[in-house]
């Protein structure tokens, strides 16, 4: 009997994604254990095992489809001589063509869609198309069966837009049968006068990072607080402990304010926490998240129990974490979970921005530029390297007064980093 293979379910949140390629081809005999195709989610690019030997008879979603749904069949495992149950019988939403709708009786006065002719393309596909005023009976398809795919009209000349029809008289009120010709969706950009755009396709991360920062935004009543810190000293420390360490492996400024933040929140044992509507979990570790820019968007890779580690070690797991977030190499317990989000803009130039926060998180420290500016000590005015730190805090969980012993307890580290070795 032949056993599918669906679309794996990479993480807790994956309800659909990209198969990107097969590495393996139909007719191969595979082994369970055997790296057969490779998956991109929002996140990353991940392998897919076989969890069955057999061999590959028939591939039922080629590479390159996007918006695969979990558990879709993508592939059938045969053993040798068996036949492979029939195409349709498993095939995947994400590429099936679309299903022509009945006509009503009062409807059939209409005229069909591309005037007679069935344009067969992906939903995407068709976003596309409709985005860049394309008409897609003019294009040429190079999916399955001559579906239009995204790689057609992303390679397609825009045409001018059509002009809209006018629309059809509305017969009286009252009266059966009348039928209201839907107008296209205007391609016209929302600024007036600017014409000219490029339209790029949301991709699985920007729609993941825009969903839950608007739900991050919705939900959660964030407050903000605001903090200066002397980094003259951790400056000088950074240095020395380079110095000392040698090699390739290079402490930076981010990876000591991870640490500090790792041992404010041990100081400040509140703040380390999360908010349920039955309960406020507690954790017994700083696990600290950490942004990183990707291409497309943000991805928060964690460094665990970041309150016990040393700075080199902090600092190779950070570099680490942020190439492989990069190429999309990633596990998901890589970056699924943490307790805290440490965003760092300073070396951009950035003096001082509010985050918003990562949800399971009750907060995330947002990191501005290290400059000089003019401080009193003693009564008298000079001069040291101040950076501004904001913290955005869950009230459900971070009560202010919680939220401000966090950020003395991380002034008091940073300002004094040799404590951090204690």
């Amino acid at each position: 009997m032949a056993t599918q293979i669906l679309m794996p379910a990479l993480s807790p949140t994956m309800t659909e994604g990209t198969l990107t390629k097969w590495l393996v081809k139909e007719g191969d005999v595979i082994k369970a254990g055997d790296v057969i195709a490779e998956i991109e989610t929002d996140k990353a690019t991940m392998e897919v095992e076989a969890v069955d030997e057999g061999i590959l008879s028939r591939i039922l979603v080629p590479g390159g489809t996007e918006n695969v749904a979990v558990n879709t069949p993508i592939g059938l495992i045969t053993e040798e001589g068996e036949a492979a149950s029939p195409v349709a019988a498993v095939a995947p939403k994400a590429v099936a063509a679309p299903a022509a709708p009945a006509a009503s009786p009062a409807a059939v006065s209409a005229p069909p869609v591309g005037h007679g002719e069935r344009v067969f393309a992906t939903p995407l596909a068709r976003r596309i198309a409709r985005d860049k005023g394309l008409d897609l009976r003019q294009v040429q398809g190079s999916g399955p069966h001559g579906r239009i795919v995204k790689a057609d009209v992303e390679a397609a000349r825009p045409q001018a837009p059509a002009r809209p029809q006018a629309p059809a008289a509305a017969a009286p009120s009252g009266r059966a049968g009348a039928v209201v010709v839907a107008q296209p969706v205007p391609t016209t950009p929302f600024a007036p006068g600017s014409a000219d755009f490029t339209a790029i396709p949301n991709d699985g991360m920007r729609r993941t990072v825009a969903r839950r920062l608007s739900e991050a935004k919705a939900t959660i009543p964030h407050y903000y607080l605001t903090i200066d810190c002397e980094i003259d000293n951790l400056l000088a420390m950074r240095k020395t402990l380079n110095e000392q360490v040698g090699g390739n492996t290079k402490i930076s400024v981010n990876d000591m304010i991870v640490k500090a933040l790792a041992l404010a929140l041990v100081k400040v044992p509140a703040a380390n926490a999360s908010w349920t509507d039955e309960a406020i979990l507690r954790y017994a570790h700083a696990d600290i998240a950490v942004a990183v820019a990707v291409d497309g968007g943000l991805i928060t890779p964690i460094v665990r129990a970041a309150e016990v580690k040393g700075l080199a070690t902090i600092a190779g797991e950070t570099r680490d974490l942020a190439e492989r977030a990069r190429s999309r190499k990633l596990k998901p317990e890589e970056y699924q979970g943490g307790t805290f989000t440490v965003s760092n803009l300073g070396m951009f130039g950035i003096r001082q921005f509010a985050a918003v926060i990562n949800p399971p998180h009750g907060g995330i420290l947002a990191i501005g530029a290290g400059e000089q500016r003019p401080v009193v000590k003693n009564g008298a005015l000079a001069v040291a390297t101040v950076m501004t730190v904001t913290l955005s805090a869950d009230h459900r969980v971070i009560d202010g007064a919680v939220g401000a012993g966090l950020l003395a307890a991380f002034k008091r580290l940073i300002e004094e980093p040799l404590t951090m070795l204690l």
